[in-house]
């Protein structure tokens, strides 16, 4: 459905991230504002992100045939 424009690398470093503001919730000052983690953790999940596709950045190395 949508093209991978994420690296490997990109990818851990967006798990590791939202994997930490999601602990915020529960652990911390509790803030409601680490289900912000949830972007961060779901784009690495997909391996997609909106605003690279917007901007034109791919991350990823793998290069794509032409047809």
């Amino acid at each position: 459905m949508f093209k991978v424009n994420e690296g490997t690398l990109d990818r851990i470093f967006r798990a590791v991230v939202g994997v930490g503001l999601i602990s915020l919730v529960f652990v911390g000052p509790q803030t409601p504002w680490g289900w912000l983690g949830l972007v961060p953790l779901s784009t690495s999940l997909m391996g997609w992100c909106p605003l690279y596709s917007l901007l034109g950045i791919n991350t990823c190395g793998v290069k794509t045939a032409k047809q």
